[in-house]
């Protein structure tokens, strides 16, 4: 007895060590995302009460700013909505957001620049192991690869999309 007291310790960090994986995120039907591009958090609502928080996303790789014209790598900032899904992405999957909005376009008309678009929540890349270190968009806003599953699985077209500095 006084033995197996001695490697009580030893057995139970090999016990926390060896739980099993987690299982799956699953989120209700969403009627609200809102990211928080500072604190690289999602919060998601369901009935207008925030139900799960995704840390750690990854944004465009410049993230500080709004988005004003293709190619300069930003995050856009303000509400839109997710308008449509991509189930062949080459981000394993994929939620468009609606950006630009026409005060986007004109503003980014008014500079002689296009204002860009295609604009998504998505996954890592495919064939990648693992999340790809830092910010590495081009001015998406990148999950795990269970987390957009998670919200393709909860966020029907028409979500509203707000997207805080």
């Amino acid at each position: 007895m006084r033995g197996a007291l001695r490697f009580a310790p030893l057995l139970l960090l090999l016990s926390v060590g060896a739980a099993g994986p987690q299982p799956p995120l699953v989120l209700p039907e969403l009627d609200l995302i809102r990211v928080r591009k500072a604190a690289r958090v999602m919060e998601l609502y369901a009935d207008g009460r925030v139900v799960h928080v995704i840390e750690h996303i990854q944004l465009g790789d410049e993230p500080l700013g709004p988005k004003r014209f293709e190619g300069d790598e930003r995050t856009p900032e303000g509400r839109y909505i997710v308008d449509w899904g991509n189930p062949k992405s080459a981000y394993h999957l994929s939620l468009h957001i609606s950006y630009p909005s026409a005060a986007d376009r004109a503003y980014a008309a008014a500079q002689g620049r296009s204002a860009g678009g295609m604009i998504m929540i998505h996954g890592q890349p495919n064939g990648w192991q693992g999340r790809v270190a830092g910010d590495w968009t081009d001015g998406c806003i990148a999950l795990s690869d269970a987390e957009i599953e998670a919200l393709w699985d909860a966020v029907p077209d028409g979500t509203p999309i707000e997207i805080l500095p």
